[in-house]
């Protein structure tokens, strides 16, 4: 059994990462809009050395060095920095994203907005809580008093007709969208009920694992745009993750 309070210490550990600038400017493209930075890499390196000490058996996926492992047994899943585009730009708002797996299940996650020091944490059956405080999804049931967040996809380019003019049928309907660059910290911020819904096409499971498990904890609900249910896949996923009481809406905007 894992301690959460021993892991909480450890992902606190990475602030120092993101404050070194020369690190953020060591760029490494992977593709399109598509990087990994020094400090993606000393990040990843640093969660991996201190849970192999504390956890040696249970496997790591981390998204700097994954090459095709499949999520199964105990497995920690790890986004070193969920956000890198705005960790180049000094934008801060990245995040870092670890997820425990059980047997094809979330069992536990935690996401640090390491600028902020908010660490939010969920353990399956125990609720949803940030820096100690439990939260839980928004009460809004009405779409035109929603806000609501966003992700462009930008690795995938080519989506991007489809994807905008969803992002207006939202916008017409819902009170107003946002736009943070972290997959991590809009599932946190469902989660914590300060916006209903965010929506994002083909993200891996690095991206949404910690934060799926956050939503629910916290009452809300996150599936693919049709509805059904994400499993621990690493193949990319189309996610929306919503408040208890808009998911029926929100759905059935994405899929018009």
């Amino acid at each position: 059994m894992v301690e959460a309070e021993k892991l909480i210490e450890i992902v606190k550990g990475t602030k120092t990462f993101f404050e070194n600038r020369a690190a953020a400017g060591n760029i490494r493209v992977k593709g399109r809009a598509d990087y990994a930075t020094q400090v993606d890499d000393s990040v990843q390196k640093y969660l991996y050395r201190k849970f192999q000490n504390l956890y040696p058996e249970i496997k790591f996926i981390g998204e700097e060095t994954y090459s095709g492992e499949k999520v199964e047994g105990s497995m920690w899943i790890v986004d070193p920095v969920d956000g890198t585009t705005n960790l180049i730009h000094d934008y801060r708002q990245s995040a870092v994203s670890v997820a425990l797996a059980e047997d094809g299940k979330i069992v536990l996650g935690i996401i640090y907005h390491p600028y902020t020091d908010e660490l939010y944490l969920a353990e399956a059956g125990k609720g949803a809580y940030k820096n100690g405080q439990k939260i839980s999804v928004s009460a809004v049931s009405d779409m035109e008093h929603s806000l609501i967040s966003v992700g462009t996809s930008p690795y995938h380019r080519e989506h991007a007709e489809k994807n905008f003019e969803m992002f207006k049928r939202v916008f017409l309907q819902c009170e107003d969208i946002r736009r943070s660059g972290s997959a991590a910290l809009d599932l946190a911020h469902v989660a914590e009920g300060s916006i209903e819904a965010y929506f994002e096409r083909n993200l891996k499971i690095w991206d949404y694992a910690a934060g799926m498990l956050l939503v629910e904890e916290a009452g809300g609900y996150v599936t693919d745009y049709e509805g059904a249910r994400i499993g621990t896949e690493v193949a990319a996923s189309d996610v929306a993750a919503v408040n208890s009481k808009l998911q029926n809406a929100l759905l059935k905007i994405l899929v018009e």
